[in-house]
């Protein structure tokens, strides 16, 4: 478990599932630029950003080739690592393919499943929450594949500029990799990453459980000590986590 020790006049902040580059490049400026501007209004008091996944609607990493575009996104956030603000990032099933840009260029922490901290006197469970719980089933086959060393070394072998286009349609069109199908909601008891959660609980305590995922903004309260918390996405909600004081709580960003 890391241990993250904030001071009283620092806040800690979550986000994910901003999905830039979806449905086009164009489309997706005008959320780039809001998120750009969130960034901007946290520099003044974040401590430490959680980034939980899906910042892309495809990343794929070649040897000596990134995707084209999120120049304002990404120089922004490494002007907040350069300042000091320590940003973790949890790959997401749309942005999966990392390899070590992201360390070595903006000193950023990558995890590839979920993982836990203790921030202060709270425990935190933290991921991005795609292939979770008892649901999920035909997408946790497509991951096995995605993440599978041999098949990520033949596509490497593509073009770029056949890759990226391929996996962008599929990656718009295809419902298993979109996660279409994962954004409705009935009940907290039909929510299967609070099914996840309360199973976790069993033989921990955590004080939070923090994923993206859903794109629904979610407070659940698990138990009297324990609390759910989905960070909804910035398509349509624009809500982010904040954690000060002891507690966990989304808000909504306004650009002003």
């Amino acid at each position: 478990m890391n241990t993250i020790n904030i001071a009283k006049d620092k806040k800690v902040y979550f986000t994910s599932d901003h999905h830039f580059g979806a449905p086009t490049r164009a489309a997706s400026k005008p959320r780039e630029e809001k998120f750009v501007s969130w960034l901007d209004s946290i520099k003044k008091d974040a401590e430490v950003l959680f980034v939980l996944g899906d910042l892309f609607d495809f990343w794929f990493e070649y040897k000596h080739v990134i995707p084209k575009g999120f120049t304002r996104v990404l120089g922004k956030l490494a002007e907040l690592s350069d300042s000091g603000i320590d940003i973790h990032f949890f790959v997401g099933n749309h942005d999966l393919w990392m390899n070590g840009y992201f360390e070595e260029e903006f000193n950023i922490k990558v995890y590839h499943s979920p993982h836990q901290f203790k921030l202060n006197d709270k425990t935190f469970f933290i991921g991005h929450g795609d292939g979770l719980g008892p649901h999920d089933k035909g997408y946790k086959r497509v991951k096995k594949v995605f993440k599978n060393s041999f098949f990520k070394w033949i596509y490497r072998w593509l073009h770029p500029d056949i890759g990226v286009r391929f996996a962008q349609y599929l990656s718009v069109k295809n419902k298993l990799i979109s996660g279409d199908e994962d954004i409705r909601y009935t009940n907290d008891n039909d929510e299967w990453l609070v099914q996840y959660a309360q199973r976790k609980l069993i033989d921990n305590h955590f004080d939070y459980f923090v994923f993206g995922h859903r794109h629904l903004p979610l407070e659940i309260q698990l138990n009297p000590n324990s609390k759910y918390l989905n960070l909804g996405d910035w398509i349509t909600h624009f809500t982010y986590g904040v954690f000060h004081d002891g507690k966990l709580e989304l808000e909504k960003f306004k650009d002003e």
